[in-house]
């Protein structure tokens, strides 16, 4: 073991919201102990990110969701909700994702 890996923690699965607990094609706001979390129904999946736009921190829970892009209620900035990247300024960082899945009916994010 390096000085790198001596004090990493191995990646665990942790549910996060039941499918049949999201509003419908929209953006659903979930916390995961400190963390605030925007779980998607996307037109193609179920994505996961943080809740907080790169640009100005506003909420994105609270912006305009079209089934594949959420735009910042504060600056209208635009980010596609599937692979977070950053889609119209002023937003030029992406977002950053969690990687989830579905068992059971129930989301779970890789944290």
């Amino acid at each position: 073991m390096n000085e790198r890996t001596a004090g990493a923690r191995e990646k665990t699965w942790q549910d996060l919201i039941a499918v049949v607990d999201l509003d419908p094609g929209d953006v659903t706001p979930v916390t995961l102990g400190a963390r605030e979390l925007a779980v998607f129904d996307a037109v193609d999946g179920i994505f996961v990110s943080m809740a907080r736009c790169t640009h100005g921190a506003a909420d994105l829970c609270d912006g305009y969701f079209d089934g594949t892009r959420i735009e910042c209620p504060l600056h209208q900035g635009l980010f596609d909700v599937r692979t977070g990247a950053a889609l119209a300024a002023p937003a030029r960082v992406g977002l950053r994702m969690l990687q989830t899945r579905v068992v059971d009916g129930m989301i779970q994010v890789l944290v």
